[in-house]
């Protein structure tokens, strides 16, 4: 088993004790630095190596996004705050996930299912995809990013998503989006109930299924297949 680096750093004792204490939990995870300012940390790193980041925004001295914005090669970053209005300031830094303080382990173990989809796709995780996060309730919009910007989608009006090589497009009822945002990424941010996985290169939004067959969904006059490892679970899940 790899071993994946984590540094914590916040300048509440309480708030690393909790990060650090789910860190221990996993035999995977190994914390090499506990620091409480943002210098503490650019310091640290040019000293010990660091797969993983879980990085608070408000600190002194420096600031979790000042200190992001000062590394030529951060490690992946997970943001951890008790204030949602930096969501979009941050994704536009690359940060892997956004956690909102207080942090319950099983959205800790997302965030590490994300790392962990990033540096090893084909690999397991540790718990399934299928969890929804309480916000897919009453979520009605996600943000993607597209052409250096942040854009804004309802998710009634996604039609499905389809992954390529290097980039993702997500094709809506009157336009067409490019991200570099991953499929996995973008699955685990839509809400279950709603979408689906019918192939390792598409999602499907439920709402706008207009026919289906034992090997394609469609969508008004989009026809999408229905990949082989996928059939079974589609079709079980389409006739219930």
């Amino acid at each position: 088993m790899n071993r994946i680096n984590c540094i914590v750093a916040d300048d509440e004792e309480l708030a690393r004790g909790i990060i650090e204490s789910y860190i221990a939990k996993l035999p995977q995870l190994h914390l090499v630095a506990s620091c409480s300012n943002g210098t503490e940390v650019y310091n640290t790193l040019k000293e010990k190596a660091a797969h993983l980041l879980f990085l608070d925004i408000k600190m002194p001295q420096l600031t979790g996004i000042e200190l992001l914005r000062t590394l030529k090669n951060p490690p992946l970053v997970v943001m951890t705050t008790a204030y949602s209005e930096f969501a979009l300031e941050v994704y536009e830094l690359n940060v892997i996930d956004y956690l909102l303080k207080p942090i319950s382990f099983e959205r800790f173990l997302k965030a590490i299912n994300k790392y962990e989809n990033i540096t090893n796709p084909s690999g397991r995780t540790l718990i399934a995809n299928s969890i929804e996060e309480p916000e897919h309730e009453s979520q009605t919009f996600i943000y993607v990013r597209s052409d250096k910007k942040m854009v804004r989608l309802l998710i009634k009006d996604i039609l499905y998503i389809k992954g390529l090589k290097d980039y993702v497009q997500l094709y809506t009822v009157d336009k067409t989006i490019i991200t570099y945002q991953t499929l996995t990424y973008l699955e685990e941010k839509l809400p279950a109930n709603r979408f689906m996985r019918i192939h390792r290169s598409f999602i499907i939004s439920l709402d706008h299924i207009s026919a289906f067959s034992a090997t394609q969904i469609d969508l008004g006059k989009h026809s999408i297949p229905i990949g082989n490892s996928y059939s079974k679970e589609v079709l079980k899940k389409l006739q219930t």
